[in-house]
This record gives C-alpha cells, structure tokens and sequence, in this order.
C-alpha cells in the first residue's frame, strides 16, 4: 500500500507521460508523416515519400540507440536523472516547435529538426523510466506503469483533437489555412510537453545512488559500458527479454510510426486516418489500466503475449484492409492492446534487473528499443521499394511479431517482492 505522498510522486511520475505523449500522438504518429509526404515531400512519389520517412525514423533512432547506454550509466552516478530528463526534454521542445519555421518542400530540414526531437523525447524517457524504481516497487510497477501509458493516452488524445481541431477550423485559431493550423500545433506540442514535465522535477525523489555522485559521470558511464554489456550477457533472463523486446517492439513501434503514411499509401483519405488516431488513443487510456488488471490475474509475460497475438491478427487483416471503416476497426483493436505492451514490457523488466543500477539496465532497454526503431521502418521502406506494394511492406513485420513471442516465451517471470 502506498502512502498519500507516495500516491502524490507516482502521479507526478505519470504525469510526464501525458506531456511527452503530446509529441509522440500529434508529431510522431499523426502530423509528422502526414505533412512531411503532403508538404515538406511535395513533388515525390509515394513510394520515394515512404522511403523518405522511413529514413528520417530511422536517422532520428540511431541517436538514441548509440547514447542510451551511456546515458543510463550516467543516470545511475549521483542523483541527476531528474536534471538530465529535464536537458533532454528541453531539446525535444525546441526541437519541435522548429518545425513550425520549415518552408514546403524542405525535407531535409524537416528530418533534421524531426531527429533532433527524438533524440530529445527518446533521451528522456532513458531517465523517466529508470526513475519508475523510485516511484513503485516490485509489487506496484505493473499498476504503476500503465497508470503513465494511460494517462498518456488520455493526454495525447485530448492535445491531437485539440490540434485536430486547428487544422479543421483554422481560422476559429485566428490562422491563415490548414498548413499555419499543423504549424501552430507543433508549437502547442512543445509547451504541453514542458508544462507536464514540471509536477515530475518538483515531486519525485530520486532514490539514493550507491554508485557515487554526478561528477565525472560522463565519462564514467563511457568506461562502463562494455561492462554492462557483458552483465547483461551474463544475466540470461534479462538479456533473453531484451532480444524478445527488441524484435517485438520494433513491430509495434514500426505500426505507431507508419500508420498514417500506410493509410495514404493505400489512398486513405488523411481526415479518416486522423479521426482513427483520435480512437487509439481515447481507446488506449482505459485499456492500459485493464491490461495491468489482467496482468495481476495472469502475469505480465502472458498479458504481452496476448497483445503480440493481436497485433498479429491486426497485421494479417492490415495487408487485406481496404476502407476507412475497416482503417477505424484496426484502430480500435490497435488501442486495446498497445499500452498494455508498452507499460507491461517496462514494468516486467523493471523487476528482472538490480534495482541500485535501473538507469543503466533501462539504458540498454531503451537503446534495444531504439535499434529496433531504425530496423523497423526501413524494413517497411525497402520491401516496399522492391515489391512496389506497400501492402507487403506492412505483412513483413509478422516475422518480428513471431520471433519476439518465441523469444519471450522463454523468459521466466520474477515474483513480484
């Protein structure tokens, strides 16, 4: 049972997740692809667009990929983690409300500022999630977990109909058309994002570090790393999960990131694909509660399981779609089952590595993660160059689904301390 300053911290904890969730709904899964194809990629094909998306995905993972495990070391040295998720949500801000300043048809600058705030939402969430340790224990983390996924959900919801609404009725904005509404929405992204990071720096204590303090620990989780790695290479539960994470999140990652641009592929028009976001994620907030419902009665590993087995029908039935209602049904099937993966897969993790050292155990959680991200994405890119079917593209993530299902089948689940 936890205490009332106790609750106070976790909500406080969770409240991030509805602030960067505002980058990852509006920017990432929804207006990102849709203006980069129709606006920043005028005059390329739509194959040439997809490639060109894929692309500024993956540029935006490598980043993060390489920094992750450094950046988790240093998050275990001292008690700085609140101080680096700050830095790294700074950029990301920044980095977004750029976007507003890109000219059409300047992809180029488009992909830079894109990655740039990537690197800031992915750099943060290294220090946010290893900060879940310090909110939850062992017995708490699933609850806790969701709670940040769901309230991400519900944020992200409400700021994209918000933003939605800018593109819809611009001029109800005082703006000029539909493009000065998707512009001024990257700038609502940045401030919601640094609004909801505050209740975290002000109310959650970071647990003591065993490690020593903040000095020199840059340069100390630089000399470190290829010992973590052989840790975790030592430790099969926790290296079996991160394979199995690394291929199955790389799907669902891969479906967050190319929805939208899949849909306009198939010529979807871009208001369904929109409104179908809209339902993920208004759908996502109560499911993810569910799912860390159901994870008490069966297990986290068999509840992520469930969800993998979804998105594989959800595949499937992606390859054959072709109208808006069924873009709708995929979308509500999608919502069910995302957060609950997403917030299971860090709780799970959380108690099969040491507790004293999560920051660099989540480093290589994250950059596993991230890696997956520049796989994904350009597997879409270039099957569906080569087979000039983007409905391919979309089927060819099965193989992923599946082997992180056989992967994690393996892994025994820890009783909750």
């Amino acid at each position: 049972m936890q205490s009332p300053d106790e609750r106070r911290s976790a909500i406080a904890w969770a409240l991030y997740d509805c602030g960067n969730s505002g980058f990852a709904t509006t920017v990432m899964a929804g207006f990102f692809p849709l203006f980069f194809k129709q606006y920043w990629s005028a005059g390329s094909s739509v194959t040439e667009s997809t490639s060109q998306l894929g692309l500024a995905n993956s540029l935006a993972s490598v980043g993060v990929a390489l920094l992750a495990p450094v950046l988790g070391a240093v998050a275990d040295a001292g008690r700085g983690k609140k101080r680096w998720l700050a830095g790294f949500a700074a950029l990301g801000c920044m980095a977004t409300a750029a976007l507003s300043l890109v000219a059409k048809g300047d992809h180029a600058s488009a992909t830079a500022y894109y990655a740039l705030a990537t690197v800031g939402f992915a750099g943060s969430l290294v220090f946010y999630d290893a900060l879940l340790v310090s909110v939850a224990n062992d017995a708490q983390s699933d609850r806790v977990s969701s709670l940040g996924y769901s309230l991400g959900y519900l944020g992200g919801g409400v700021l994209f109909a918000i933003n939605v609404a800018m593109t819809l009725k611009p001029a109800l904005f005082g703006l000029a058309d539909a493009a000065a509404g998707v512009k001024a929405s990257f700038v609502t992204v940045a401030l919601w994002w640094a609004v909801f990071t505050l209740p975290l720096l002000a109310r959650v204590h970071e647990r003591e570090s065993t490690r020593g303090d903040g000095a020199g620990a840059f340069r100390r989780g630089l000399s470190q790393l290829t010992g973590t790695f052989a840790r975790v290479r030592r430790m099969p539960q926790v290296w079996r999960f991160l394979l199995a994470y690394w291929l199955y999140i790389d799907a669902v990652d891969t479906v967050i990131r190319m929805a939208v641009d899949y849909g306009l592929s198939l010529g979807l028009p871009s208001q369904g694909l929109i409104i179908a976001l809209l339902i993920t994620q208004f759908v996502g907030f109560p499911a993810a509660i569910v799912f860390a419902k159901l994870a008490s009665r069966i297990g986290a590993q068999r509840s992520i399981l469930i969800g993998i087995a979804v998105y594989c029908g959800v595949t499937v039935f992606g390859y054959f779609m072709t109208t808006a209602a069924e873009f709708y049904a995929l979308a509500i099937v999608i919502g069910l089952v995302q957060g609950g993966v997403q917030a299971l897969s860090r709780s799970l993790y959380s108690r099969l590595i040491p507790q004293d050292e999560a920051g660099e155990f989540f480093g290589f959680y994250n950059m596993m993660g991230k890696f997956a991200a520049v796989i994904g994405p350009t597997l879409m890119g270039v099957v569906g160059v080569l087979t000039g079917s983007s409905r391919t593209a979309i089927l060819s993530l099965l193989v992923l689904f599946i082997a992180g299902a056989l992967l994690l089948m393996r892994v025994q689940e820890p009783n909750a301390r």
